[in-house]
């Protein structure tokens, strides 16, 4: 069996959605991979349309539990800590909101500072928010520009695709305030940055960065 491994910092999609480039908008940009646009595409997702994500992507996976092992289709048997409990208690969540939220922006230097977290990890195998150098999220996004407002880094490590990293963050077994969930429902989090890599433990890990807004360097 496999954990997959969460962590937060406050301040394979079961259903086919339908492409929407106002949802999608990190498609077209240049610097981030595949797997790192899905993540935003699937944050937005759940932030303007939490109902349908609770419909259509979360309450196909109750069926993949059996007790606390979660049976991911074509992967290796996923242990968690409560079962479906928390994706249960995520449904319930996502069907009595009843505001819409704005959808992520994709932002080139928050997307860097993720990056150099996500490499350094995958350099010393390290877990957590604090980088090999003691630099913070909030240090790194500053690295590359200004991040305006609030800002929060969400880090994910064990999934095999951006949209099962974040659904994974969303449901976010055994973290008791669910930290993670909170991030990507944030109403104040406007902008974002993504980074994958892989992990010498746990395979792969997926960084993203969030903020009210963010000022890009110029160079």
């Amino acid at each position: 069996m496999q954990k997959s491994i969460l962590c937060f910092l406050v301040l394979v999609t079961a259903a086919v959605w339908s492409w929407d480039p106002a949802l999608d908008t990190a498609r077209n940009v240049d610097y981030l991979s595949d797997w790192e646009k899905d993540v935003i595409f699937e944050m937005n997702k759940v932030r303007t349309d939490p109902v349908r994500y609770a419909n259509e992507v979360l309450k196909p996976l109750l069926s993949i539990y059996r007790g606390k092992i979660a049976h991911w289709p074509d992967q290796i048997p996923i242990e968690t800590y409560e079962g479906a409990r928390a994706l249960n208690e995520l449904i319930r969540e996502l069907e009595a909101r009843t505001t819409r939220l704005a959808p992520l922006r994709p932002s080139k230097g928050m997307s860097r500072a993720a990056d150099d977290h996500a490499r350094d990890q995958g350099r010393t195998g390290g877990l957590g928010h604090d980088g090999s150098d003691r630099s913070t999220p909030f240090q790194r996004m500053n690295r590359y520009g200004a991040w305006q407002g609030t800002a929060g880094e969400n880090i994910e490590y064990g999934s095999s695709n951006g949209a099962q990293s974040v659904i994974f963050l969303l449901i976010d077994d055994g973290v008791r305030d669910r930290g993670h969930r909170k991030n990507i429902l944030n109403p104040r989090f406007l902008v974002a940055g993504v980074a994958t890599g892989s992990h010498p433990v746990y395979d792969t890990v997926t960084v993203t960065t969030f903020a009210t807004g963010y000022q890009e360097r110029s160079d």
